[in-house]
């Protein structure tokens, strides 16, 4: 059963969402199995710990801002790692998300593999704490509900440099009544 949703596609949350994990987030899903369920990581939650210090061999080579993003709740206490490639290669220690999408050039990173494997070939990295994971059936119904949006990702998303606006900026670039979603009020009772 085909239900729209697919790797390398942003969650963004909606403005009823107020769960505070994902409270503006914006979501890249890096795998989804119909049967097995949906894993994704947010985008926008920069930490303030430097990569160099939980992965010392990886701190130079990610793009900034150079901290460990908070990639969900599940599994605070591992890592991954998205990086941008150049070409068509698909080098030992990574592995490309989607393609024929706009991140087809965006893979997972093996961080147990030696940054000199990839260092060479990396346009952009970012590393995550953690995930969000759904089971299966799980996504759709929050879909369903109103909690998120399901709109396609770009390239940049993935390593803007600045996270903090990247949900006003999807938002935004979708038009209609998505881009109007953009200006909500963080506190709408202020207004």
């Amino acid at each position: 059963m085909e239900d729209g949703i697919r790797v390398g596609l942003l969650l963004v949350a909606t403005p009823q969402l107020e769960d505070p994990n994902f409270r503006r987030s914006v979501v890249l899903l890096v795998e989804h199995d119909h049967d097995g369920g949906t894993l994704g990581v947010v985008l926008n939650r920069p930490t303030e710990v430097p990569v160099g210090r939980v992965l010392p061999t990886w701190g130079e080579l990610v793009t900034g801002p150079s901290v460990v993003f908070q990639g969900g709740p599940v599994a605070l206490d591992s890592a991954l790692a998205l990086a941008r490639l150049p070409g068509d290669d698909e080098p030992l220690g990574w592995r490309a998300l989607a393609d024929g999408t706009e991140v087809s050039r965006i893979g997972l990173v093996d961080l147990d593999a030696p940054p000199a494997l990839l260092a060479p070939e990396l346009l952009q990295l970012r590393v995550f704490a953690g995930y969000a994971g759904w089971s299966a059936g799980q996504l759709r119904a929050e879909i369903e509900e109103g909690a998120w949006y399901l709109v396609p990702a770009e390239a940049g998303d993935v390593f803007a440099a600045d996270p903090e606006r990247l949900w006003q900026e999807v938002l935004r670039r979708q038009g209609g009544d998505l881009a109007f979603v953009a200006t909500f009020p963080d506190d709408p009772t202020l207004n």
